[in-house]
Order: structure tokens, then sequence, then C-alpha cells
């Protein structure tokens, strides 16, 4: 199965954009540049994704989002590349470029099915991969890692995710947890706001990152189970404020190096 989708659907149309439309492009392609700083790039693939309010918002039909151009680097993506499409792969506004067919799957299930997740962000990060291929996956013990106690999902490798089958099977996998361990294969993580999804990853990725330094260095010090409820308690990822100030902390980094994405 070919791993590009078309995006010359009879869906593709003129309509003005919005002023949200606008503004979540600019975060979004935000987002990419932000992933491109943290090196958590994989040449064109992987995705970060976010819903745009519709004509008609709250039913099945009216669900769209935006998704990166698959043939761009995330350096490279610019808020007007973004293409946005339906709940169905079909582009909302026409576009040069094609979809990932696994960025659709993956993505459009989770924004599908979950109310809340608002932006669903996927990479094939070194460390991510290493511990997703662990037997016993993300160790709990580091400071990141007991923030994330209980608070992660697994799901089991099929392949590349092209097909729509797999839907399910990965929405029962997640449940309501927002950071996701695909099994052999990256980190996953989803949030009510694009800002809220990159803290989650974030932490993920922290863990991922020190725990397998540390285990390279030696047996690991382990915390008590009673540390772990106060820790996922106090923990970062769960507060909007403090995403929103981290997100916006790497946004003007971006703005100061390069501010084309905003174009």
């Amino acid at each position: 199965m070919t791993i590009y989708m078309q995006t010359t659907a009879r869906a593709a149309s003129e309509a003005p954009m919005t002023e949200a439309e606008r503004a979540a492009r600019i975060e979004l392609a935000a987002a990419y540049r932000i992933f491109d700083m943290l090196g958590w790039t994989e040449m064109i693939f992987n995705h970060i994704t976010a819903r745009v309010p519709g004509p008609g918002a709250g039913s099945p039909d009216s669900l769209r989002f935006l998704i990166n151009p698959f043939g761009l680097h995330y350096r490279e993506i610019t808020a007007s590349s973004l293409v946005l499409i339906d709940i169905e792969g079909n582009p909302v506004r026409k576009t040069e470029w094609p979809v990932n067919r696994a960025g659709f799957v993956i993505h459009s299930a989770i924004h599908g099915a979950i109310a809340q997740a608002h932006c669903v962000m996927h990479t094939h990060t070194t460390t991510g991969i290493a511990v997703a291929s662990l037997k016993e996956g993300l160790s709990p013990h580091n400071f990141y890692g007991a923030m994330l106690h209980g608070q992660v999902a697994y799901h089991e490798f099929e392949g590349i995710t092209v097909e729509p089958g797999e839907k399910e099977r990965l929405l029962r996998s997640i449940g309501a947890k927002q950071a996701v361990i695909l099994r052999n294969h990256g980190l996953l993580a989803w949030g009510p706001s694009v800002s809220q999804a990159f803290l989650m990853l974030w932490t993920l990725q922290r863990a991922c990152d020190v725990q397998i330094a540390a285990s390279a260095a030696g047996a690991l010090h382990p915390i008590g189970p009673e540390v772990f409820p106060q820790t996922v308690r106090e923990s970062g990822p769960g507060e909007k404020r403090t995403c929103d100030d981290v997100f916006a902390a790497l946004q003007r980094l971006v703005d100061a190096k390069d501010p084309s994405y905003r174009d």
C-alpha cells in the first residue's frame, strides 16, 4: 500500500480562511519549528496535527485538522504550507502536497474519537524508539519518569500504520491516557491544546533520554512507590499555565532565529 494520500479530492475549495484557522496555522507551524530546534525530526516523516473549527462544529462531518505536507522537512514548514484535511483525509483547501497515510491513520483515529484531543504529536527519536523497544518499557525511576507513573499507554507494533483497521485497536490501547508509547515504534502524545500536548511529549521524551543515559551508566536507584502519587499530582504536564508558558518561551526562541514559519 502506498504511503501517499492524494490531496486533489472533491472537498478542496477556496473558502475564506477564518481567523481561528489562521491562528491555528501559525501555532502549529511554530510547533514544527520547535521540534526542529530540539532535534525531534526524522527527515520528512512524523507528524503534529491540530484541529481547526469548521462549520457546524460538533458534528463528525465538521471535524478537520491541519497536518504537515508530505515532502517538507520540519524546518521548511510554514503556516500557509500546512494541509487542512477532513476526517476522511480529503483536503479542505487546494494544495500541491500529498499527505502521509500513516500520519492520517494515527491522527484521524485520535482526533475523531477523543473529544479533548485538539493536538496530536508523534516522534521517532532515538531514545524514544529505544525505550519503546525495551521489554519493560518506560522506567518510573527518574525525575521525569516518576511524573508519568501510571500515566502511559502502550500499543503493540503492527507494522507501518497505514491500515484503517488498526484505528480501533490503537484507541483501545490509548484509553484516556495522553502519553503513549508505540511499541518498537516511537512516542505519541495528545492534549486539549498544542502547548499541553507538547509538554506531555517533552516530559515523556526527557524520561526516555534520562533512562537510556542512566541505564548505560549502571543500575538504576529505585524510587519508593509511596512517592509516585505526589510526583504525578505535582507534575508540570497537567498545568495549562505551565504548558502555555513553556511553549511561548520556545516560540520566542524560534521567532528570534527565524520567524518565516508565520508566512
